[in-house]
C-alpha cells in the first residue's frame, strides 16, 4: 500500500511539504451541473430572476471560491492563482458549469477548480430557489489537469 501523503507516521493529519518540488505551470478544469424546472432555467436565461443576474453573480462567486479554497479545505495550500474562469451554459432544464484554474507553483489546482464549480452551482441554487426548490446539483468532477510530477490527467 502506498503511503498516505496527508498523514504523518503517527497517523495525524498534516499539510504536505511541497517546498522541495519544482514550480511548474499547472491547470485544472472541473465541471458540474444544476438541474431545474424549465421555468427556472428560462428565468435565468432571460435575466428575470428577482435576485438579479444569476450568471454574473455565480461567476464571481466561483472565482472568489477558487481564491479561498485553502480556507475551506483544511489541508490545501494557499496558491497564487494566475487564472480562474467560470463558463456557464443555460440549457432547457439546467445550467452546466465549467471552471478552469491555473497557477505556476509546486502543487496542483484541482481542488480550486472543483471548489469554484461547486460554489458557482450553489450560488445558482441560492438565487433561483424561489422559483424551484427541487433543483439538483451533480456531476461535479475533474475533467483535466496538467503539470506537476504526476503528469497530465484526462477524464
Amino acid at each position: 500500500m502506498s503511503r498516505l501523503t496527508h498523514l504523518d507516521d503517527a497517523g495525524a493529519a498534516r499539510m504536505v511539504d511541497v517546498g522541495g518540488k519544482v514550480e511548474t505551470v499547472r491547470e485544472a478544469v472541473a465541471e458540474g451541473r444544476i438541474t431545474m424546472a424549465h421555468e427556472a432555467a428560462r428565468a435565468i436565461a432571460d435575466g428575470a430572476v428577482a435576485k438579479g443576474d444569476v450568471l454574473a453573480v455565480a461567476r464571481v462567486a466561483g472565482i472568489m471560491a477558487a481564491k479561498r479554497t485553502s480556507e475551506l479545505i483544511p489541508l490545501c495550500h494557499p496558491l497564487p492563482l494566475t487564472k480562474v474562469s467560470i463558463d456557464l451554459t443555460v440549457e432547457t432544464d439546467g445550467v452546466a458549469a465549467t471552471a478552469t484554474v491555473a497557477t505556476a507553483g509546486r502543487t496542483g489546482v484541482e481542488m480550486e477548480a472543483l471548489t469554484a464549480v461547486s460554489t458557482a452551482l450553489l450560488t445558482i441554487y441560492d438565487m433561483g430557489k424561489a422559483i424551484d426548490k427541487r433543483m439538483t446539483i451533480g456531476g461535479i468532477r475533474l475533467l483535466t489537469k496538467t503539470g506537476g510530477k504526476s503528469g497530465d490527467f484526462i477524464a
